[in-house]
């Protein structure tokens, strides 16, 4: 006679032996393994986790969706081929190459004519925003991860309805789960006084639009009359985030030129995907106007994408280094690649720098991110730990000729599921500034070396190493 307790093993090896053949079939090696190890470790625990959160492509329809979008905003893009104030900047043999791959990528190209203002302060970069919103004519299209029922979510709400009375359509997309609270508090008092508010990726059961309940909208934009344009790091919430002893240091840029009209795209894509409505009435996409001398691409990155672009774009300016690559982030949970192009950098003389936070507000995060630290000091990284707060800002600057900057996380969560957005600057100016602020970071960070860090309890070794071996599900 067959005993419950066989009948519950017999179930188990059905798990995993079944899934083990479900699992094999991703694309990605060191995230089957992980998935394995979870599910031969806790079968019903691991395939309940696999069908939740197990499949990160779109369903057919959101991919329909897209590539429908980006043939109607092809057709938008032809109608400034030609425009004078439409800049498709000359650059070296070696840019033209990274501009062609983003182009590929993230089906933008580079423009010329733009203006760039770095802003490092969280209540300085409100300020401006509130200052554009006020100064609205046509529109204001606002997208962020997070927005804060706070002093901060609701100065910005404010100055959303002062627009909206005074006719300028607001519309303002919201993560469903980073902004939650908003959406159930600060949401309907909008809606109420004209402004349009929705959720992004609402988690739904029942939703057939996405394939899993964590993949995200990370982004950070604001558009304003088709002419200015935000992005960075920064939500709209209050630099503590609610903690009491943690404070967030982000990075935002204020953008003119005609840079902002590949902004406006990207915005114009989510609020399609979320509204089955194309923006199409005049103002969307102004006359283009000259601001400023430097060269940028977008490069907005997704699950809707065939590759992980930002991912790609990355590992190959890593690659094609020559004498230093400075990254600062909060989260670094690098794949192989993009480890492997580090440490080739530093074996052929370039000085990479990795600028993190001592403190992380994430513990499985952070741990994974620690977990790295000894293969990257033994190859020769040099990494400094930001002692003032928790480090926000997502840059990477390229010898004098090209930064990176935007929402993306070097991390494997960023490069694979979150939908983000994120810049290419070229040139020498461009790359200056944002030089100049992790010059900055650095004047507040702390070097790290192999010899204190070899000095940590054996506790923290064993959990930073298991948190490593799942960091592909991070």
């Amino acid at each position: 006679m067959i005993t419950g307790s066989v009948l519950f093993l017999l179930f188990e090896w059905f798990i995993r032996l079944g899934m083990l053949v479900v699992v094999t079939r991703r694309r990605r090696l060191g995230s089957a393994m992980a998935w394995l190890l979870v599910i031969f470790f806790e079968p019903i625990i691991g395939w309940v986790l696999y069908l939740m959160i197990g499949n990160y492509r779109l369903p057919r329809r959101r991919l329909t969706r897209h590539r429908r979008l980006l043939q109607e905003l092809r057709e938008v893009s032809e109608r400034f081929q030609g425009h004078p104030h439409v800049v498709h900047p000359d650059l070296s043999a070696r840019l033209a190459t990274t501009v062609r791959l983003a182009e590929r990528l993230g089906y933008m190209p580079i423009l010329g004519g733009n203006a760039v203002e770095l802003i490092a302060e969280t209540d300085a970069a409100v300020n401006r925003i509130v200052a554009d919103l006020d100064a609205a004519q046509h529109h204001a299209h606002l997208l962020f991860y997070i927005w804060g029922d706070d002093e901060t979510g609701r100065r910005v709400g404010n100055a959303l309805v002062r627009a909206a009375g005074r006719g300028v359509k607001c519309r303002v997309l919201v993560d469903g789960v980073g902004s939650a609270r908003m959406l159930k508090r600060l949401a309907p008092r909008l809606i109420a006084q004209g402004v349009e508010v929705h959720p992004a990726l609402p988690v739904n059961p029942f939703r057939r639009r996405m394939a899993r309940v964590d993949l995200r909208n990370h982004r950070k934009l604001v558009v304003i009359d088709g002419r200015i344009g935000w992005t960075g790091s920064q939500n709209l919430i209050n630099a503590s985030y609610g903690h009491k002893d943690l404070a967030w240091h982000d990075l935002m840029a204020r953008l003119t030129g005609p840079v902002v009209l590949e902004l406006q795209a990207v915005f114009l894509q989510d609020w399609y995907f979320e509204t089955d409505a194309v923006l199409e009435q005049s103002g969307i996409f102004p006359e283009p106007e000259l601001a400023g001398e430097i060269p940028i691409q977008t490069l907005p990155s997704g699950p809707n994408y065939t590759t992980e672009n930002y991912q790609r774009m990355v590992v190959d300016a890593v690659h094609e280094a020559q004498r230093y690559v400075t990254i600062t982030t909060p989260y670094f949970v690098p794949d192989e690649p993009f480890l492997q192009a580090l440490e080739t950098a530093v074996q052929t003389g370039v000085t990479v720098t990795l600028i993190v936070p001592r403190r992380c507000d994430q513990i499985l995060v952070g741990a994974a991110t620690r977990a790295y630290y000894r293969d990257l000091l033994e190859a020769g990284v040099r990494i400094f730990l930001y002692e003032e707060c928790l480090l926000h800002a997502k840059t990477m600057t390229i010898d004098d000729e090209i930064a990176f900057f935007g929402t993306s996380n070097f991390d494997i969560r960023s490069f694979t599921l979150d939908f983000e957005i994120n810049l290419i600057l070229y040139g020498a100016e461009a790359t200056r500034q944002l030089r100049l602020q992790q010059e900055e970071y650095l004047k507040q960070s702390t070097r790290l070396t192999l010899e204190d860090w070899e000095k940590r309890p054996a506790p923290q070794k064993v959990f930073q190493n298991v948190t490593k071996l799942l960091s592909p599900l991070l």
